[in-house]
């Protein structure tokens, strides 16, 4: 718990200091295109949010480190380290605006290879038909590894759109690899995860609701390297866990990512990197939230912005729970992935059909 305060404070701290420096670095961190399809914000913020968060990760993994043993110690550093690339392309990404997602994507998937080969982070059984047997090869272990870290960095990501979304979406999903580390008696990998939600905490406390600064695609991609990396050697590390567990326990941003990419190419004839306007958590925004409909006042649009997090953190959540209950099982965490998918589905139609279901409409 001293940890995860350690790395709350000083990711808390760093991150004020970015805040309170932005004048000085503005023109290089700040996000003043308000014109984009996924853009909500009414001022320029500056997007370098996961410089704080690293600050705390990196702080309490050190002093972690000190008090470990060498095979703790190792994996501590050595995921800290793994994981640079991925952060650096994404903080190049805030602050030049000229990273194409391709070379992020690619950056992240040498995270991958690096946390394959520095910590035998691979995915020896996916309990999912077919991909089972190319994960019996040593090869296929590794790539399957590489895609799945690759996918969750993208997909967190994408979810990255409102004040709070993104970040609190991930402390849910530490915490629960947190849970279930301590229920198999992994206290490295349970640590680690609690150690990173103190980190993001630090971040979201300025982050939400006011907006004063944003995580980033070195703060998004960073976190969802790590929250895949920490997922892959719980299951490595622990042959009890389901490996469906993480893939439920991330079903939000895994699915909204892949109903994008169908959505993009198939409905609207377009590349599936295009970026676009009508995410759920866009949706919500602009059809749910209709009490600020027409209003300019930087205020009521502040607030209407943060006002839409909370429904995606209880669709986040709906998928969290059952992923604890039965983080063991297979087959009743598979029919709760189609479980999802359908809600997913009927509730994303109704709301682009302007008939969302009343309790969400919030007028006032």
């Amino acid at each position: 718990m001293l940890l995860f305060l350690l790395a709350l404070a000083v990711s808390a701290a760093a991150t004020l200091l970015l805040v309170r420096s932005a004048r000085s670095h503005g023109h290089l961190s700040a996000d003043a295109d308000m014109s984009g399809p996924q853009k909500f914000h009414v001022r320029a913020v500056p997007r370098v949010g996961g410089i704080g968060i690293a600050c705390g990760l990196a702080a309490a993994i050190f002093v972690y480190a000190s008090r470990v043993g060498d095979a703790g110690s190792a994996l501590a550093i050595g995921l800290l380290a793994c994981g640079l690339p991925a952060f650096a392309a994404g903080l190049t990404e805030d602050l030049t605006k000229r990273v194409a997602p391709r070379y992020r994507l690619a950056a992240t998937a040498l995270s991958a290879l690096l946390a394959v080969h520095v910590l035998g982070a691979t995915i020896a059984r996916t309990d999912l038909w077919g991909l089972d047997w190319v994960a019996s090869y040593p090869a296929g272990a590794a790539f399957l590894a590489v895609f799945v870290v690759a996918g969750i960095a993208n997909a967190v990501n994408i979810i990255d759109g409102f004040n709070g979304l993104a970040s609190m979406c991930v402390v849910m999903m530490l915490l629960a690899i947190t849970y279930v580390a301590y229920q198999v008696g992994d206290s490295t990998i349970a640590s680690l995860a609690l150690i990173g939600a103190g980190a993001v905490l630090g971040f979201f406390v300025w982050n939400y609701p006011a907006g004063l600064i944003f995580l980033g695609d070195g703060g998004a991609y960073f976190l969802g390297f790590y929250v895949a990396e920490l997922s892959i050697l719980l299951l490595h590390r622990n042959p009890d866990v389901s490996p469906l567990f993480p893939l439920l326990m991330a079903i939000y941003p895994v699915f909204e990512t892949l109903f994008s990419m169908y959505r993009r190419k198939f409905v609207r004839g377009q590349a599936m990197g295009m970026p676009d306007g009508v995410h759920l958590h866009s949706l919500i925004y602009r059809r749910v939230l209709r009490w600020a409909i027409g209003s300019r006042d930087a205020k009521q649009l502040t607030r209407r912005n943060s006002m839409t997090a909370p429904y995606l953190w209880l669709l986040c959540l709906l998928a969290i729970v059952p992923s604890l209950l039965w983080w063991d099982d297979s087959r009743v965490l598979g029919g709760f992935i189609v479980l999802f998918g359908v809600g997913y589905v009927l509730l994303y139609a109704s709301i682009v059909r302007f008939r969302a279901p009343r309790w969400m409409v919030l007028r006032r």
